[in-house]
């Protein structure tokens, strides 16, 4: 019996042996993992200004890391100060930026850099130093051997003023009542307006209510000429973000819409229902035949930047949350959203909008 025993575990132990040795084979995540070569940055030193807030200002690239595994790689900027990046603490002051998965690039523009530089410490008209490093991750995180950046930061003017739009989007023109687009850095302005099926495309671009000095297109329809009677013309019918560079002299229009979106609505939870926009009240409104379920508010037909109630009461939608407004009975409804969107580039989405659901 104690010779069966012994034989027992003697196998048992080659068989545990053997297990292990298949798992040590199959192990790969200890292998070391790190960038292959170099990052690359456009430019060691940069000058900030205002007048390049919104252009292209640094390039930072790098190279692909492989990990033992096949999957995707998900890829970060890290900028700090150079004393912050040693010792027990190193890099826990970062400001870290998401680039996404298996992206060997990214661009930034002068604004966004000029906020990172300012909210690390540095003194604003005066060289200074920041590093940037990139950080793979997958099963872990590595890094790239940093960069030095001699960065210039700038103080933002506090800007105020506007200038308007009359146009044949508002049935018939009118400066005393046309869109005003807010001032959101010096010499630019932005805001947002609908084209209405029937309505005309054109417009001008006046610095007051009146006549007396406004801009009409020149060389191009996105060219800004001084007095010039040639009017601009949006893309056609839809909503759109205006950006006016009085800097630069030219102007931009982008499609943007908030829309209804859920089972509620005609789209389902797949396809938004397009809102359009009072440029008199800066509302966002619709009026819309649901059935009973449920309904949020989205961008541009996406996900990226929704909100949604968490109660029915209080008449606000809350930032990327999962709740949404419960429609129980069947009908006619007017539905209002207002959001504070004026620079969301520069200074994000606000944490709450607010919004009316009212059968009709």
């Amino acid at each position: 019996m104690k010779k069966y025993i012994n034989k027992l575990f003697i196998l048992g132990s080659l068989l545990f042996l053997g297990s292990s040795c298949e798992s040590d084979a199959e192990l790969t995540t200890l292998k070391a993992v790190s960038f292959p070569s170099e990052i690359t940055v456009s430019s060691n030193s940069i000058v900030l200004t205002e007048n390049i807030a919104e252009d292209q200002v640094l390039l930072v690239s790098w190279p692909e890391v492989t990990f033992p595994v096949e999957a995707p790689v998900k890829y970060a900027l890290q900028f700090d100060l150079v004393g912050d990046t040693s010792g027990a603490a190193a890099w826990q002051k970062a400001k870290r930026i998401e680039v996404g998965t298996d992206v060997l690039s990214k661009t930034l523009i002068g604004q966004d850099l000029n906020k990172i530089a300012v909210d690390l410490g540095l003194p604003i008209d005066v060289e200074g130093k920041l590093v940037v490093r990139v950080e793979a991750a997958m099963d872990r995180k590595v890094y790239s051997n940093p960069i030095t950046l001699t960065i210039t930061p700038y103080e933002k003017s506090v800007v105020f003023g506007e200038i308007y739009m009359p146009g044949a989007y508002q049935g018939e023109w009118n400066v005393d009542t046309a869109l005003a687009l807010p001032a959101i850095a010096k010499g630019i302005y932005q805001g947002y307006v609908t084209v209405l099926p029937g309505y005309g495309t054109v417009f001008k671009l006046n610095q007051g209510r009146n006549w007396e000095q406004y801009y009409g297109a020149g060389a191009t329809n996105n060219d800004l000429q001084n007095m010039s009677t040639a009017d601009f013309s949006l893309p056609g019918t839809g909503s759109y973000q205006v950006k006016v560079n009085l800097n630069t002299l030219k102007w931009t229009a982008a499609p943007y819409s908030w829309g209804i979106v859920g089972d509620a609505t005609a789209g389902s939870w797949d396809n938004s229902t397009p809102m359009n926009y009072d440029y008199q009240t800066k509302t966002w409104k619709i009026t819309v035949d649901l059935v009973p379920g449920n309904v949020k508010f989205r961008l541009n037909n996406s996900w990226t930047v929704n909100y949604g109630p968490k109660n029915t009461t209080e008449g606000l939608v809350y930032l990327d949350d999962q709740g949404s407004y419960y429609v129980g009975e069947g009908g006619t409804y007017e539905i209002t959203f207002k959001i504070n969107d004026v620079d969301p580039a520069a200074l994000g989405y606000p944490a709450t909008a607010a919004y009316t659901v009212t059968k009709k």
